[in-house]
């Protein structure tokens, strides 16, 4: 996003020059935003995927940039750590058949990334954090050699003068010091990008703030941790202790904000709204300025890229972030990203469905929805089904007072699934495919599994045969298999 990074250290001019850039490039997004048509067109759906590199005993193969280098595919893109990659899907159309061309193309990429992972003695692991992680697989050795990633890592620990500190209690419970952002790298998370036009963002946004918690609930993937089992989808805890650069809160007197984070409150009035606030409250890590000012650009009738607004977005971490890209005339999209990679192909795309429906079938009742639903509760839904998966207990707007009212995920998402069916067929989206996609939730639910909780079970029936290492180590088999069946998780065995 945004501009290359080719140096790792920064003058107070560069980040005077910078916070003056950005400045500049708000002024021209608002004036983009004002123009008749800009970012109109038909919704557009894509995907961005993180995966591990593991040898064949199941630990973490710190070879990525060897792999990218036996492969030709121009999806397939470095990670922070040296044993992470990404591929990032082609945007598609909405309407028709999304998710069976998602599915295809996922298929497509993950077997050419297995097939060059194979020439250096790599196999590839979709999930949401790898159970056999060790502390030794992390720290700085583990980071990707790019100055972009150097840069990263130094600028948020200077602003922080003090090591990380993660503690997290689940199950079990983990405390753990630590020195640099490659903690980061121990989430692999999947992405959805959704096209959405100017003036329908802040219904939309806000759809899809509210329709986070209950989706994560049905698709956590992130048990374990170091070996400890935490909460179902521990990369929420993690992802946001490993790059805070200002403490924890109750530590927090400067007023800064936490660059993971959910959000403030619902959206008001649209996009613009969103940027200018990750502008206000975050500060520039990385000042790199582009060659040529967006208001210049807009002079001479040109479309701004946007860069510097582009490359800050990228170092403040919303579980839903508006992008704008330059792209096919200019326009804006929602980017999903609190659902983990994982477990299977089929899941992950039932899970798209599943958020992307929900999202435009709720998008026209937010004006009745959110004054029922203060935004504190829609954050403590997301924690909620981070913790506890689909044994959470959500609050959801009530029709009648007071609202909202306790309502169980097991029953709450099996009511949601018609409202999903509509978003999907009023888009444009084959209803038989919509059905395939959203029976799979039906299912899972009914089965109560997903990948959090198969692996709970699993790893508790090995643990009465071996040694904990032996069990995690025999457990990311038996999920590797599965998963390259290519069946969904509730129909995995446990035994």
């Amino acid at each position: 996003m945004g501009l290359a990074i080719e140096r790792e250290e920064f003058s107070p001019e560069d980040y005077r020059r910078f916070s003056q850039r950005l400045a500049e490039n708000l002024e021209a997004l608002r004036a983009l935003l004002r123009r008749p048509g800009f970012g109109v067109g038909p919704r557009t759906v894509g995907a961005e995927l993180e995966m591990f590199l593991v040898d064949a005993t199941g630990f973490p193969l710190p070879v990525n940039r060897q792999v990218l280098g036996q492969t030709v595919d121009p999806r397939v893109t470095l990670e922070i750590n040296r044993f992470n990659l990404e591929t990032n899907l082609r945007p598609s159309p909405l309407a028709g058949r999304p998710f069976s061309a998602l599915r295809a193309e996922f298929e497509d990429s993950l077997s050419e990334v297995r097939r060059a992972a194979a020439t250096q003695g790599a196999r590839v692991v979709v999930t949401g954090i790898l159970p056999t992680l060790r502390e030794v697989d992390l720290g700085s050795g583990a980071l990707t050699g790019m100055p972009r990633y150097r840069a990263l890592s130094a600028a948020i620990r200077r602003r922080r003068d003090a090591p990380f500190q993660v503690a997290i209690a689940g199950e079990d419970s983990l405390s753990l010091t630590w020195d640099d952002v490659t903690l980061e790298g121990a989430n692999t998370s999947l992405q959805f990008h959704l096209r959405v036009e100017p003036a329908e963002f802040a219904r939309m946004y806000n759809a899809a703030q509210l329709v986070t918690a209950p989706v994560l609930a049905v698709s956590t993937n992130s048990p374990l941790f170091l070996g400890r089992r935490l909460w179902d989808e521990t990369r929420v805890a993690l992802f946001r202790q490993a790059v805070d650069d200002r403490g924890e809160p109750h530590e927090n007197t400067s007023g800064a904000h936490a660059r993971v984070t959910f959000g403030h409150g619902w959206a008001r009035e649209g996009a613009l709204e969103l940027f200018s606030e990750a502008v206000a409250l975050h500060a520039p890590l990385l000042p790199v300025v582009g060659p040529m000012s967006p208001l210049e650009c807009l002079a001479r009738s040109e479309l701004p890229g946007l860069d510097e607004l582009r490359l800050h977005q990228s170092t403040i971490w919303n579980w839903n972030r508006a992008i704008y890209d330059p792209k096919c005339g200019g326009h804006l999209r929602i980017e999903f990203r609190a659902l983990p990679a994982g477990p299977s192909v089929v899941d992950m795309v039932a899970n798209g469905a599943l958020l992307l429906g929900l999202t435009l079938g709720l998008a026209d009742q937010t004006d009745t929805l959110l004054p029922a639903m203060p935004f504190i509760h829609a954050r403590g839904n997301f924690i909620r089904a981070a913790k506890q998966g689909m044994d959470a207990v959500l609050l959801w707007p009530s029709e009648r007072a007071p609202s909202p009212q306790p309502v169980p995920v097991t029953e709450l998402v099996p009511k949601l699934l018609p409202v999903a069916r509509r978003g999907l067929v009023e888009a444009g989206v084959d209803a038989d495919e919509a059905d395939a996609m959203l029976g799979i939730i039906e299912a899972r639910v009914a089965a109560r599994r997903t990948g959090a909780r198969w692996q709970r079970l699993v790893l508790a029936k090995l643990q009465e045969q071996m040694p904990k290492q032996d069990a995690l180590a025999t457990l990311l088999e038996r999920y590797r298999e599965h998963a390259e069946s290519g069946a969904p998780v509730h129909e995995w065995p446990v035994d």
